[in-house]
């Protein structure tokens, strides 16, 4: 059974508008994750309602999605579903005091697609071996936004 939640945190000294010019750029998706290897913003700007598709990879596998973001809230949320199998991706910017805490979530709100299923059992290895690998990734994707973010020399 698929969890209807899979999230991720980390603490960045950096201000929330730093963070969220990294996070909020989603073409850079692909310099962060390492499934998701592309995103191409379809229409321009970044906004709620924003579509995208997505290049992915794991392993020999590549396999295109599409999604629209369905939060955006400058500095705090970008959330994006993910039309192929249902799910919401979500980073959240939360102030902590010396800087600021994210949380990259995966969220699924009933079901995924009979699809999405089919190909996360048959071909991914199955469904806990995969949110596995999923919660993984969301480690090492919040670890290189910490790090852009950090880096960054004018501050905001």
């Amino acid at each position: 059974m698929t969890a209807s939640l899979i999230e991720e945190s980390i603490d960045i000294d950096a201000t929330p508008a730093q963070v969220w010019s990294v996070i909020s750029d989603l073409q850079r998706m692909g310099e962060w994750s390492p499934q998701c290897k592309k995103m191409i913003i379809r229409g321009g700007t970044v906004g709620l309602g924003t579509k995208t598709i997505n290049i992915n990879r794991r392993g020999p596998l590549v396999w295109p999605t599409t999604s629209k973001v369905v939060r955006f809230t400058p500095n705090q949320e970008i959330a994006f579903r993910v039309a192929e199998n249902r799910t919401v991706w979500s980073y959240t910017i939360t102030p902590n005091g010396s800087g600021v805490t994210v949380t990259e979530r995966r969220e699924l709100n009933g079901t995924t697609t009979k699809v999405s299923s089919v190909l996360v059992d048959k071909v991914m290895g199955g469904t806990e071996s995969f949110e596995a690998e999923l919660k993984l990734g969301m480690a090492e994707t919040l670890g290189k936004i910490k790090r852009a973010a950090e880096s960054k020399l004018d501050r905001v």
